[in-house]
């Protein structure tokens, strides 16, 4: 079980983010980003968005710095993963995984 970082290089609002999530359950996810005081308003189905200023608290916390194309595998390997259409759609695949549903931290 593993919270997982990639490299900050999205621009937007006059910082560049990144994005931190789990490898395993939407609960672990919530429980680093709750110690790291990140808002839950970041969060953004299955990912937090993160500015460039907080990685470093973020790895002192037990995040794992990974490339982006590492983090998307790991991401869909965990059954996390909100695919594009789902996202379009505001919801989380399946019955019972809407927004701020974590099912336990699993998709079903």
């Amino acid at each position: 079980m593993t919270v997982l970082l990639d490299p900050p290089l999205w621009p937007r609002h006059g910082r560049v983010w990144g994005h931190l999530v789990s490898d395993s359950t939407l609960d672990e996810l919530h429980a680093l980003a709750d110690r790291a005081g990140i808002p839950r308003r970041a969060f953004d189905l299955d990912h937090y968005d993160v500015p460039a200023e907080r990685y470093d608290d973020l790895v002192a916390l037990g995040a794992q710095l990974v490339d982006s194309r590492e983090l998307v595998r790991r991401l869909r390997a965990s059954g996390l993963r909100v695919t594009a259409r789902d996202r379009r759609a505001g919801r989380r695949a399946g019955p019972g995984t809407g927004p701020g549903t974590t099912n336990g931290g699993r998709l079903p």
